[in-house]
């Protein structure tokens, strides 16, 4: 079985990545099992510059790494507005880093101020590293906004730990919290399976690893 390490300290990140790689023969492992400690600074203008920064930086540590980043979006509002989350989800307009409870409070009170509700998407980026060579791809745009959904200014008393706004983020199809319902965050829409399945493709072929088995075989 091939071991890939997963570029991040963020639990829910790692279980997203263990259940999107759930048919391949891996090991998946994070970097506590290896004792590396340190992050990397987040450098970049868009989700894909920043995770292949992640992805090199762990490639240092080992021979196979995946790594992702998300920019959080809100419908309705200028890329240029100050509200806008955009790739500081976590330090919204500046604030130092906030917690996982800090987020929830910051943006329910945001999205109350703008009415309430509002329509977000995350834009995805993606990177691999083999052996030092780094693979990496950003989705289009338009594809991100297929999977858009809601985020509102009353939260689900449950909680992800790792990804809060899983509690403030509601599923337009089914009207209920992520935290509740989807466990994989923005996947919503009827292309969202075939999205994943091209994206994890792209991965597992930087990374050379093999045994992918249909499904429905």
């Amino acid at each position: 079985m091939t071991q890939v390490l997963i570029g991040t300290t963020n639990p829910a990140k790692v279980e997203w990545f263990k259940n999107l790689f759930s048919q391949y023969d891996v090991q998946l492992i994070s970097p506590d099992v290896l004792g590396i400690s340190g992050e990397p600074e987040e450098i970049g203008v868009t989700p894909e510059e920043i995770a292949a920064g992640k992805a090199q930086f762990y490639g240092a540590h080992f021979d196979r790494v995946v790594c992702g980043d998300s920019g959080l979006y809100f419908d309705g509002l200028a890329l240029n507005d100050a509200r806008q989350p955009g790739l500081h989800v976590r330090t919204p307009g500046g604030l130092p880093r906030l917690s996982d409870e800090d987020m929830i409070v910051h943006y329910t009170g945001l999205i109350s101020h703008l009415g309430g509700r509002v329509r977000a998407y995350y834009l995805n980026g993606m990177a691999a590293c083999f052996r030092g060579q780094v693979w990496s791809v950003l989705e289009e745009p338009a594809s991100a906004m297929k999977r858009m959904f809601y985020m509102v200014d009353r939260p689900s008393p449950r909680r992800r730990p790792g990804w809060p706004l899983d509690s403030i983020s509601v599923n337009p199809v089914s009207g209920k919290y992520y935290v509740d319902d989807i466990p994989d965050k923005g996947e919503t829409g009827e292309n969202s399976g075939l999205y994943w399945q091209g994206m994890v493709q792209g991965l597992a072929n930087a990374l050379q690893l093999h045994g992918w088995h249909d499904c429905g075989k």
